[in-house]
Formats: structure tokens, C-alpha cells, sequence
């Protein structure tokens, strides 16, 4: 695994690349999983730092917000009613709620973490919670159905 060293608009960021094949880089961002679309593949061959290393089962990798458009979400959230969905890429920090639990508008129900800073997800719905599809720790695209309201 490769380490580098990397600022973006004056924060560092610990990037390990794990794996590259064609144009796909499996990559570490300050200890976060990515997969990366690059533009053009990289050839292993002409860059002996990039070492694909085996591995016996693969792990589950989340979408680089810096990448092309990410893998579709699932078709249909579990639960019925409205979903409320993330407003930007980030990680989930807390959820407030769990399925059954009534809401009002304007309740936080949420906490993703974008960018270091901390955002309210909150209710625009009344209601119950239905579903909650995701998990504290995970990472989410913008437009992700983070939990449902019925």
C-alpha cells in the first residue's frame, strides 16, 4: 500500500491507494474507503509503485465524492412514505430516531459530518419513521435516502 500526502485548499489529507486496476483506484482518504473512476487507466506496468495486492475476499467500498457519478442507490427504500435524503456527500455521525419513533417538522433526526463541520439533518415531514437506511459511520452520496417518514 502506497501512502501519500495531499492538500486540498489548505487541509491534509493521508491517502493510501490500495488497489488500480484499468481505471478504477481503490484508494484510503484519511483512513476512509473510495473507489475512484480515473479519467484514463493506469498501466501497473509503467508505474511499479501501484502494486495490486491480493486479497482473498473484497470489501465493500464507498463512492468518491471526487469521483464520476456514483453506483445507483438501492431502487426503493425500505419502509413507505417520504424520504429524507442527504443534501451533500458526508459521513453519518448520530441518528436521533429509530423506525417507530414519531417526528414532528423540523426535528433533527440526523448528523452528517461534510467538510469538518457538523449539519442537522432535520425532519420536513410529520410523521413516523418507517425505515432508517443507513448506519452511524456510513459514508452517503448527496441524494442519498438516509431514512423514510410515513
Amino acid at each position: 500500500m502506497n501512502k501519500y500526502q495531499y492538500k486540498v485548499q489548505g487541509v491534509d489529507y493521508e491517502v493510501e491507494i490500495e488497489e488500480v486496476e484499468g481505471n478504477i483506484a481503490k484508494v484510503n482518504v484519511n483512513g476512509i474507503p473510495f473507489e475512484v473512476e480515473l479519467q484514463q487507466p493506469i498501466n501497473a506496468a509503467k508505474h511499479p509503485t501501484i502494486v495490486k495486492p491480493k486479497v482473498e475476499a473484497p470489501k465493500p467500498v464507498a463512492a468518491a465524492p471526487v469521483a464520476a457519478p456514483a453506483a445507483a442507490q438501492p431502487a426503493a427504500p425500505a419502509g413507505s412514505g417520504n424520504a429524507v435524503k442527504a443534501p451533500l456527500p458526508g459521513t453519518i455521525n448520530a441518528i436521533n430516531v429509530k423506525v417507530g419513533d414519531t417526528v414532528a417538522v423540523g426535528d433533527i433526526v440526523l448528523v452528517l459530518e461534510a467538510m469538518k463541520m457538523q449539519n442537522n439533518i432535520e425532519s420536513e415531514y410529520a410523521g413516523t419513521v418507517t425505515a432508517i437506511n443507513v448506519n452511524q459511520g456510513d459514508s452517503v452520496m448527496e441524494g442519498a435516502t438516509l431514512l423514510v417518514i410515513g
